[in-house]
């Protein structure tokens, strides 16, 4: 149980990457692991684009300077949301799918880094000629790391704990 705690805590947003190519099976165990993320109503709203292409990966890095680790990545994967199978909760099911992309990667020890996609969404669909329905919701940029960021500050779990109603921190000074 502790490793797996300290799995989950170990893992870093990576921005730069080795020249190594991500395999083609390591990257569709990936997302195979990736696809058994919880969705609402096991609706499973979500589709991967996988692009590995150089010119590919520099026009997406283009869109916005947060896209910018696109450029040195090895592959990326676009998840994409189709808001008709799951309308209210179709952005937070490709979040987790998102997640669960990331942390299948750091298992098999690649680096990834999460690039929020709504923004540069009519950029995507231009470059990937995602259909006009579809919502861009991440892109997961991905490769062997080329760096070991240590971990960003995190809030004190005091600071994020409330007991039964907004405001109540609990007893023993918690």
């Amino acid at each position: 149980m502790e490793a797996f705690l300290e799995f989950l805590r170990s893992r870093r947003s990576i921005r730069r990457f080795q020249g190594r190519e991500v395999p083609q099976d390591l990257l569709l165990k990936v997302l195979d692991t990736a696809r058994w993320a919880p969705s609402s109503k096991n609706r499973q709203p979500w589709e991967f684009i996988v692009v590995r292409r150089k010119e590919i990966l520099v026009k997406m890095s283009r869109l916005s300077p947060g896209a910018r680790p696109l450029q040195g990545a090895s592959a990326a994967v676009v998840v994409v949301v189709d808001p008709d199978k799951a309308p209210i909760t179709h952005l937070i099911d490709g979040a987790l799918v998102s997640l669960y992309i990331q942390l299948a990667a750091h298992a098999v020890g690649l680096g990834t880094v999460w690039i929020e996609a709504l923004k540069i969404a009519d950029g995507l669909r231009e470059i990937l000629g995602i259909p006009e329905g579809l919502i861009p919701v991440s892109v997961i940029a991905l490769g062997f790391p080329a760096e070991s960021p240590p971990p960003r500050p995190r809030k004190s779990l005091q600071e994020l704990l409330h007991f039964e109603l907004y405001g109540r921190r609990g007893p023993d000074g918690l």
